[in-house]
């Protein structure tokens, strides 16, 4: 199976690392062909300088990239994959977009002969460069059973949620489930802090109750301590709530502490903090704190 990358961001250039390591003949793009070329002679595999040359003879395109802009850029654009892809072929896109952007692309690609699935991952940097991502898909049972083997590569975990689009609002869900899990570690630590309690002893005493979380176990220690340094830079985050908020508008439903914390987070990035990683909302929440 000859498999296209398209996008070696912090999540897409290890992915693309254990597909080819994996035994698939891989062909990667990127914007910077610098990164492209290092990632080739880093792995073994192909890669081009256009996104055309790249997915010309792929069996499968993978898309990671940024925003729903980015991914038009690589895809539907003049200079995109889809006039260059073959018959036949599939187009995943890992990025996470709008639910609308994945509706979007299963029309563009349907007039071009390309089958499409919307596959948003979870489990950041690490999770990536473990091989161990959670994988939420939309599209076609049939796609879907036949991707299994591309998706066991980089994945723990890949699950079928829907048609095209169910995929991104299962993503949707997931960020605002950590949103609302930072927020509650967040005021733990604090009161944790204040009444004197040791954060690592906490830690190893209720990761495994009911309390425990993947937040807690791997940032709780981390954010008492001020470092926020850690990959998913809160810019995405902003960017992700803002499809959660979006489509919560849509569905006619309020999401009052997604939309809190969504301020929260540009607040910080106004600040300078874009770059930190989601567990910096300790800093908005410990001012909040205080009487």
């Amino acid at each position: 199976m000859k498999i296209s990358f398209v996008g070696l961001g912090v999540m897409g250039y290890p992915m693309a690392g254990h597909l080819q390591k994996a035994g698939f003949e891989v062909t990667v793009y990127n914007r910077t062909t610098a990164k492209a070329r290092k990632w080739a002679d880093e792995f073994g595999g192909k890669m081009a300088e256009t996104v055309p040359e790249c997915v010309q003879e792929a069996d499968v395109v993978l898309t990671c990239v940024g925003n729903d802009d980015d991914v038009r850029s690589v895809t539907t654009s003049d200079t995109g994959a889809l006039k260059a892809m073959k018959a036949g072929s599939i187009l995943i896109d890992h990025t996470t977009t709008s639910a609308e952007l994945a509706e979007e692309l299963l029309l563009a690609c349907a007039d071009d002969n390309v089958r499409f699935m919307d596959a948003p991952v979870s489990g950041g940097q690490a999770g990536a460069e473990n091989g161990v991502l959670t994988i939420m898909c939309g599209g076609e049972q049939s796609d879907f059973d036949a991707m299994q083997k591309v998706f066991d590569a980089y994945g723990k975990s890949s699950v079928l949620m829907g048609k095209v689009g169910q995929g991104q609002r299962a993503k949707m869900v997931n960020q605002i489930c950590i949103a609302g899990v930072l927020s509650g570690l967040s005021e733990g630590l604090i009161l944790a802090e204040k009444a004197g309690l040791d954060v690592p002893t906490v830690v190893d005493c209720l990761k495994n109750g009911a309390a425990g979380s993947w937040q807690m176990e791997n940032r709780a220690v981390t954010m008492s301590e001020d470092k926020y340094d850690f990959g998913f830079a809160i810019d995405w985050m902003i960017k992700d709530l803002g499809f959660c908020l979006d489509e919560a508008e849509r569905l006619g439903v309020k999401l009052p502490l997604t939309e809190k914390t969504a301020g929260s987070y540009k607040e910080l990035s106004e600040e300078g903090l874009g770059r930190m990683d989601t567990s910096v909302l300790m800093k908005a929440v410990q001012k909040s704190s205080k009487c």
